[in-house]
């Protein structure tokens, strides 16, 4: 608690520093042009220490957030023409004001670049491969980029025309389009190693996991990420819980999981894909071509099989011995079969839905297509099978087929340039493929290289592990908490969502894998591409703020940019070094604006009287700050509350 209190005054301090740099601009310029500086206040509010200096009246506020100076004459509120005071704001020329208008922004925009320097020197960030590869871990089923053949695997180069630049464009871009976002990159064949282009336009929908409203996506959810099983960073253990269903697969500390039941993986959400998607892995003979084949667990209550079938269900349910579960309970496949496992056709369903849902209109992979007449199933999840009874036997549990890399090499820091060349080059190749197509077979292969099969691995609920009492103690807490924030929730339609994505987590089968680790690189981008970087952000977020594609409520105010500080200052020096440039730089930027009020206000009515030669009535300079000082004032208001709102997860 207290660590976290200190670094929240250090977030405070490290922004008033900024804030003071830019008044530090201001007062320099405004000494060396010739005007008269009355105070210069380290922080707001009543002075609790104050000293005067070369005419200055300096002071500390006993708000120590940022600071201000003041010039003579910048007061328009008395009696005295402002342009009658010589060595005041308005009394010297509007060359003069600008200077001293642009010095403040000025000395943001030099400082965040020397931020960026130095990061860049000191060697640049140590950061998570999924913030800002290009590879994509997965697409949401129901998006149109996923009907348009878009997978987890593919790279995204682009979104608008504009470079894709980490994880987090994901959501920023698609919140900052105002009707179609244009997605460019490469569909990967990693069979071959071939990329083949593509161009789509979409129209962003509500994200699905989501739980406030105005969160967009196009239909790409996250990049993609390493799933590591390692010892803790700084190298303490990280055992398996006792009863995980990886207990006894042969996982070893350092082994990247890689490919699960016919998919290469690229993402976490991709294997919990898998594992709540209920599909056999059946090894086919079609022919003299030995396949792999994922097909829907189905139960016998949702199909309509004829009754001679059904008979044969029966006596294969009683070889199987499996005459504790009811006939219409038992987990089947769609299809109609012969007692040696050959397929004759597909078998109706009673509801089209599940139907549907069973054989999507768009599959996953030519991995779901569906089984051909005359297919011979030899294997189900790696495991042999010679007669349909087996195969029954063998589809009432759930079981996943993993393949790891066990290579210390391909999980070790990486610079992120070769990142994404690194993720793909691993997972190509034929030593993969081998043990892939020998899954079920008579010469199954369980090691190749730095590839290995586990053991078949049956996943388990959160509930049937066994944790010790404080950790489950922690969970029913945790619980307890969740269910009353859903409760809290006045909308009922937010409080649906969050219900349905409850209940989800609750029912989603794990493998028992504690700490996953993804693997880390070293971001080092040089300071002008760091720089053009942030700036293409600012710039992109401001222009979709006036054109109202992006809603004002998503931006952080003064506690949103503390905490922002304070977590990351937490996490390391060097990104707390990055956020304060970033934050530099918004400040510069946003100080520009022609908007009276803000330096650049000064700047555009200093150039109106520069170039027209007629100075601006006082009263006409009160009539048009004050009503932009209140706006000014509501909006930092706003800011705060939807800040507030963010923090207590209102």
């Amino acid at each position: 608690m207290f660590i976290s209190a200190l670094y929240v005054i250090l977030a405070i301090l490290g922004l008033s520093f900024l804030i003071f740099i830019h008044e530090l601009g201001h007062y320099w310029m405004a000494r060396r042009v010739g005007m008269r500086v009355e105070t210069f206040s380290i922080g707001f509010g009543r002075p609790i220490y104050s000293w005067m200096r070369d005419g200055v009246k300096w002071q500390i506020g006993w708000l120590l957030f940022g600071g201000y100076v003041k010039i003579a004459g910048v007061d328009l509120d008395g009696e005295k023409d402002p342009y009658q005071i010589p060595d005041g704001f308005f009394g010297r020329p509007p060359l003069d004001r600008i200077k001293v208008a642009l010095a403040g922004p000025v000395t943001n925009i030099v400082f965040a670049l020397f931020a960026f320097a130095i990061l860049w020197l000191s060697g640049g960030r140590e950061k998570n491969f999924s913030e800002f590869t290009h590879v994509i871990g997965w697409v949401d089923p129901s998006s149109e980029l996923y009907k348009k053949g878009l997978r987890p695997g593919d790279e995204i180069t682009a979104y608008n025309d504009q470079s894709f630049r980490g994880s987090k464009d994901h959501i920023y871009m698609p919140m900052t389009s105002s009707n179609k976002i244009k997605v460019e990159g490469n569909k990967i064949d990693y069979a071959t190693g071939q990329k083949f282009p593509y161009s789509f336009e979409v129209k962003p929908y509500p994200h699905p996991a989501a739980l406030e409203k105005g969160i967009m996506t196009s239909g790409v959810i996250n990049s993609a990420n390493y799933i590591i099983y390692n010892t803790m960073p700084g190298g303490a253990e990280n055992p398996l819980p006792a009863n995980s269903p990886l207990q006894e697969s042969g996982i070893e500390y350092g082994d990247r999981i890689v490919w699960a039941n016919g998919e290469l993986i690229f993402s976490i959400q991709q294997l919990n894909h898998i594992l709540s998607g209920n599909k056999a892995l059946l090894t086919i003979q079609r022919g003299s071509e030995t396949i792999l084949r994922r097909v829907p667990r189905i139960r016998m209550q949702e199909l309509k099989p004829d009754p001679v079938f059904k008979e044969e269900i029966i006596d294969w349910q009683f070889a199987a011995k499996l005459n504790n579960i009811k006939t219409q309970n038992l987990f089947t496949i769609p299809y109609n079969l012969t007692n040696d496992n050959i397929v004759e056709n597909e078998l109706r369903f009673i509801d089209k839905e599940k139907q549907e849902e069973a054989f999507p209109e768009h599959a996953f992979s030519d991995l779901d297509a569906a089984l051909e007449p005359g297919d011979k199933i030899i294997a189900v999840n790696g495991m042999p099978i010679q007669l349909a009874y087996e195969l029954l036997s063998q589809l009432q549990n759930f079981k996943l087929n993993i393949i790891v890399e066990r290579d210390a090499d391909a999980i070790k820091k990486v610079p992120y340039q070769h990142a994404d060349a690194d993720f793909q080059h691993q997972v190509e190749g034929n030593q993969l493929k081998d043990i892939i197509q020998s899954i079920g077979t008579t010469q199954q292969v369980d090691q190749k290289g730095n590839f290995y099969l586990l053991k078949p691995i049956a996943p388990k609920l959160i509930s049937e592990l066994s944790l010790s009492s404080d950790v489950q103690a922690q969970m029913k807490s945790e619980l307890i908490a969740q269910k009353k924030e859903i409760d809290s929730i006045e909308d009922p339609e937010k409080r649906h969502q969050a219900q349905r994505l409850f209940e989800q987590q609750e029912k989603r089968l794990i493998l028992g894998l504690p700490n996953i680790q993804d693997r880390r690189v070293n971001y080092n981008p040089e300071p002008f591409a760091l720089f053009t970087n942030v700036f293409d952000e600012i710039f992109h977020t401001l222009r979709a703020l006036f054109t109202g594609s992006f809603n004002p409520k998503w931006m952080s105010g003064p506690i949103g940019i503390v905490q922002i500080v304070h977590d990351t200052s937490m996490s390391s020096i060097r990104e707390a070094l990055y956020w304060l440039g970033a934050i530099s730089l918004n400040l510069g930027m946003l100080n520009l604006l022609p908007i009276p009020v803000l330096d650049g206000g000064t700047i555009l009515m200093s150039l109106f009287e520069l170039v027209t030669r007629k100075k601006t009535h006082p009263k006409t300079l009160e009539k048009v700050v004050i009503p932009f000082a209140v706006l000014l004032i509501a909006f930092f208001i706003f800011l705060t509350y939807n800040d507030l709102m963010r923090l207590f997860h209102f």
